[in-house]
């Protein structure tokens, strides 16, 4: 287990540098590395590389950070939301937050509301909305006894159905071409405006959250084996599953608002990790994040090679990417839910 954590955790520095070092601007691997220590030692480059210097420290290196931490941030709450639905199909929209979230960013980019926060009016807008949608699916899937996963599936799902009709109205009603284009890149997530003033809110966030899941990864055992078998081992199922809905929801929003809504990630990395290392949450939590992060770095590069100098909303690349890796791992023999 620690020389799988620590191999993939020198493979996230590695896709770190190398997604840095990829682009539509060609710069010299010697540059990069150059920009990069100068950047992390406060260090000097010459006036005839400042404009390289920005690119690598300034535009790439906040997306491939900020894509590193959504990546992770997806994956973890993938393990929670998985562990609350005890279903193999959870991911963090299966809740209807990020659908939420969307009717929120979508409201900026093509209603122009909250413009007066500036550039924090998209991020804010679809925040706010996806904790409105959060506290509107727990209302409705709330019955007199408890947050039960059958009702919190089936409340997600028809409310996010809803959440994406409103969208769609949005954005078939749009004035401008270029509004709609940009609202799509949105929904299928984008690391395109990612900068250093983004990271650390989602950072700490994301951190808080996986902490956080860490240190219930016990009770999490336990609820996976269902509410009867976790409350004769002293766990309150239906507190813990509250527990973990707020939770996921705080990271799904954060992680959305700066994103969009990029799928794929929390649904199949759980699965992998559970191939890899067995169905305790100890250790799925400490590798999901990693493989997330890996995985989005590399997803978002594609994005932005593939039709360079344009880019591809990096959900495209997830779902491309994701689909068949998925169903080639469930045609393995003897996989079922929650272990090998």
């Amino acid at each position: 287990m620690p020389p799988l954590v620590l191999g993939l955790a020198l493979l996230l520095v590695l896709s770190l540098i190398a997604g840095t070092g990829l682009g539509a601007a060609g710069i010299a691997w010697p540059d990069v590395l150059r920009f990069l220590w100068a950047g992390l030692t406060g260090g000097t480059v010459h006036a005839a590389d400042a404009a390289s210097y920005t690119i690598v420290w300034e535009i790439r290196l906040p997306r491939v950070v900020l894509g590193a931490t959504v990546g992770a941030g997806l994956a973890a709450v993938g393990v929670a939301v998985q562990a609350i639905v005890r279903n193999a199909l959870g991911d963090p929209f299966v809740l209807g937050i990020s659908s939420g979230a969307a009717v929120g960013a979508n409201a900026v980019i093509l209603l122009g509301a909250f413009a007066g926060l500036g550039v924090w009016a998209l991020s804010a807008s679809a925040f706010l909305s996806a904790l409105a949608a959060m506290a509107l699916v727990y209302a409705v899937a709330r019955s007199p006894h408890g947050l039960t996963p059958l009702r919190l599936v089936l409340t997600g799902t028809a409310l996010a159905y809803g959440f994406e009709a409103v969208t769609t109205v949005m954005v078939f009603g749009a004035a401008r071409g270029e509004a709609a284009r940009s609202a799509l890149m949105w929904l299928l997530g984008s690391l395109g405006g990612a900068t250093w003033t983004q990271v650390p809110l989602v950072a700490v966030t994301v951190a808080a959250g996986w902490a956080w899941l860490r240190r219930r990864a016990e009770s999490l055992n336990a609820l996976a084996m269902g509410d009867e078998t976790s409350a004769a081992l002293g766990v309150r199922p239906a507190r813990l599953r509250r527990e973990l809905f707020l939770v996921t929801a705080a990271v799904t929003g954060t992680v959305v608002a700066v994103s969009g809504a990029i799928g794929f990630v929390g649904l199949m990395v759980p699965h992998v990790v559970r191939m890899l290392v067995g169905a305790d949450h100890r250790r799925v939590l400490a590798v999901a994040p990693l493989v997330g992060a890996v995985l989005l770095v590399w997803a978002d590069v594609l994005s932005r090679l593939l039709l360079a100098p344009a880019e591809l909303p990096v959900g495209v690349i997830t779902a491309v990417v994701g689909v068949p890796a998925f169903l080639l791992l469930m045609r393995r023999g003897g996989y079922a839910f929650g272990g090998r």
